[in-house]
């Protein structure tokens, strides 16, 4: 089967396509054909050394994927060959990561992909989608309640929006100006200029400090000033600095929900209802991998980058 490898640590430039064997579903798992799988951050990590498996390489990266099922393995009852699903993927395994033509999954880890949503559409949900989840779930802010988001524009920014709304939460998010129509029409309350100065403007909204913050923007205790006393702070990757007034520092590990199958089931029925918005921002063809890390390193992605396999 083709895969995208990273053979050595580096840059884009050591990302390649190779033949790799196929694998094979065991118990409890199945195969994907995988049509769409998502170029993500920390596909840069492990790119570049800064994520480094305890098994050698190559490497194959990608977190998230979306396909057709094309072999089950004994136990599994809920998916069967045929079946065109979305699923969420533990690279730092033997196995590698999504980004190839066949990819093994445990059943958990799969859903059927939303109704009226493409497979290159879907791609996007699990992971960054699942993040999101994570995040509120460990917030576990009350109905009308009020939460910040930091890089709200961004691919898990935008989920976390929703599925506050969904849950009742009042948000305050952040946007560059050519972002603030965005951030409004993903359902945020209230929309503040984005950058290092982000909590005093958070307060200038909410003056007593709002109860929760998902940093997707990775500010670290940048954002501590838009907190109230004795609120929490969901950080999407590792937290830069400590803390002060009580503020509890929740770290959003996406690989404890990789198979919470319900999140997962929630997140597909939300976008079959249009509650939840994936977003394509490009596609490339495999070749290309090392276009879409220079992409997405570059900065400013609104939606993911995506990798489709033909």
């Amino acid at each position: 089967m083709k895969a995208v490898i990273i053979p050595q640590f580096g840059g884009p430039e050591v990302l390649t396509v190779a033949e790799r064997p196929e694998p094979s579903a065991g118990p409890g798992e199945v195969r994907v054909r995988v049509h769409a799988a998502t170029v993500n951050p920390t596909d840069l990590s492990l790119r570049s050394g800064r994520r480094t498996p305890d098994y050698p390489p190559p490497y194959i990266p990608g977190m998230e994927l979306a396909g057709v099922v094309d072999q089950v393995g004994p136990g599994v009852q809920t998916l069967r060959v045929g079946d065109e699903v979305m699923a969420i993927v533990v690279p730092m395994r033997p196995q590698g990561g999504a980004q190839a033509e066949l990819v093994v999954v445990p059943e958990a880890s799969a859903v059927p992909i939303p109704r009226g949503r493409s497979l290159v559409e879907a791609a996007t949900l699990p992971m960054n989608g699942l993040t999101a989840r994570r995040a509120l779930d460990l917030l576990a802010l009350a109905p009308g309640s009020t939460l910040a988001v930091t890089g709200a524009a961004g691919a898990v920014g935008g989920y976390v929006i929703q599925l506050a709304k969904v849950a009742g939460l009042k948000v305050v998010a952040d946007a560059a100006p050519a972002d603030e129509s965005l951030v409004r029409e993903l359902g945020a309350d209230w929309v503040v200029p984005r950058g290092s100065q982000v909590a005093t403007e958070i307060r200038r909204v909410i003056p007593q400090g709002v109860d929760g913050l998902v940093d997707a923007a990775v500010l670290g205790a940048k954002v501590l000033g838009a907190v109230r006393d004795g609120g929490a702070v969901a950080a999407v990757r590792q937290w830069e600095g400590g803390t002060e007034r009580g503020i509890v520092i929740h770290h959003v590990m996406v690989t404890e929900y990789a198979q919470n199958r319900a999140a997962l089931e929630e997140l597909r029925q939300l976008a079959e209802q249009g509650r939840l918005t994936p977003r394509v921002a490009q596609t490339f063809p495999p070749e290309a991998a090392q276009e879409a890390h220079r992409r997405l390193a570059a900065g400013g992605v609104r939606g993911r980058l995506v990798i489709v396999f033909s």
